[in-house]
């Protein structure tokens, strides 16, 4: 079951995120004014965990700019999307995160079915979102899904200690 923020489930905010795997990572390719890219798998993979961002939580609850969308499983909260409108007419992904006993199992698909409907229903022209290149199997996932790669950020996170990660910016256009 999918379900929009409200008070009484607000306390399952970041609950879906957990620890992932970085298995290697994406090398976009931009050619002839089409973005591609290939995988460079690590020979030893390791486990990454985003921090936990501090939502203020009411700023969500029936706002028609933004919305956060809780996935259950019976009454456990498996996932979550964060979306809200962007100044260029697409809905903006800001975070989507699926609880690791819950990934490959269509948690994330639906979710993104979501944000598809909430997005129509907003009048926007599709989906965008930011990940690092060192997530291939977000990548891999968002690929499948449709999304296509637009640009690619090589200073975005050249202060932090995963400098050497590039942001990867997918779009879905309806």
């Amino acid at each position: 079951m999918i379900t929009a923020i409200t008070h009484q489930n607000m306390k399952d905010i970041n609950k879906a995120n957990q620890a992932f795997q970085v298995i290697g990572k994406i090398v976009p390719v931009f050619n002839n004014d089409v973005w591609s890219f290939s995988e460079c798998l690590f020979d030893t993979p390791h486990e990454k965990h985003y921090p936990v961002e501090q939502l203020k939580c009411e700023d969500y609850i029936d706002n028609p700019e933004q919305i956060i969308y809780f996935y259950y499983d019976g009454d456990e909260c498996v996932g979550q999307i964060e979306i809200k409108i962007n100044w260029n007419k697409y809905a903006l992904i800001r975070d989507i995160a699926v609880a690791e006993n819950s990934r490959k199992k269509g948690v994330g698909s639906e979710l993104i079915k979501k944000a598809v409907e909430w997005a129509k229903l907003n009048n926007l022209c599709g989906l965008m979102l930011e990940t690092q290149d060192t997530n291939v199997l977000a990548c891999r996932f968002y690929h499948k899904l449709g999304f296509k790669i637009g640009a690619v950020d090589t200073m975005l996170y050249a202060n932090f200690d995963t400098s050497q990660e590039k942001a990867v910016f997918w779009y879905m256009k309806f």
